[in-house]
């Protein structure tokens, strides 16, 4: 883990990671997210580099006073299994502890990497209506939908 810089990213970081994300924005593992809409959420992410590259993101959206969800997980194809994502999600867990978050939502294909975490399964009828409508009617797979949505009390 030595040689990647976690970092919070910028607005002129925005380019670097729609193109990381492209393949599974393409396939419909994550949405789409304009760059006025990642500019205007740039605080929520937080990215890795590997040298000038950036090689992965995840971002925490807050839905709530009480509710997070950690959303655009991605690490590019090549740097997967290097604990890359895992450390992404333990960062996103300790940003929801510091803002005194007390329950993070995800909808996820890699339901065990999230159990990793203590994250268990919920009913995907349980998720608040707000994200229902928010998001999922933008996905390209809704209403038919194969995401696992889990959730952690912290």
């Amino acid at each position: 883990m030595n040689k990647f810089n976690f970092f919070k990213p910028n607005v002129l970081d925005i380019e670097k990671m729609q193109k990381l994300v492209a393949p599974d924005v393409e396939n419909g593992n994550i949405l789409d997210r304009n760059y006025n809409e990642m500019a205007t959420t740039i605080r929520s992410y937080t990215a890795v580099n590997d040298g000038d590259e950036t090689v992965g993101f995840i971002a925490l959206h807050i839905h709530t006073i009480e509710l997070a969800e950690i959303r655009s997980l991605v690490v590019k194809e090549n740097y997967r299994n290097h604990g890359i994502a895992k450390e992404l999600i333990q960062r996103a867990i300790n940003e929801a502890k510091f803002l005194q978050l007390k329950r993070l939502l995800v909808l996820t294909y890699k339901k065990q990497l999230f159990e990793f975490f203590d994250f268990v399964e919920i009913p995907k009828e349980s998720i608040p209506e707000t994200k229902i409508w928010a998001d999922c009617i933008k996905c390209k797979h809704f209403p038919v939908c194969d995401e696992v949505s889990l959730v952690l009390d912290i």
